[in-house]
């Protein structure tokens, strides 16, 4: 088994043996670093968005609570 690490298992299924950078199987470069596919600036725009979007909905049911407590009161 050569003294891996990794082992086959029932949900990884039986290993694919080949050559690198041959029959479509990917190739490996040394001294490069893998990109993460990742967009710092428009992630982080994207949670700015969402959380203020969630601050406003959250106002907003805070606001309609209060709202209908104070109907209620009225009633009383």
């Amino acid at each position: 088994s050569g003294d891996n690490l990794f082992l086959e298992t029932g949900a990884s299924g039986a290993p694919i043996i080949g050559i690198a950078g041959q029959d479509g199987l990917g190739q490996i470069k040394q001294g490069f670093v893998e990109m993460s596919n990742v967009q710092l600036v428009e992630e982080m725009t994207e949670l700015i968005t969402g959380q203020r979007a969630y601050e406003a909905n959250s106002k907003a049911i805070t606001t309609s609570d209060s709202m209908l407590q104070t109907t209620n009161e009225l009633k009383r």
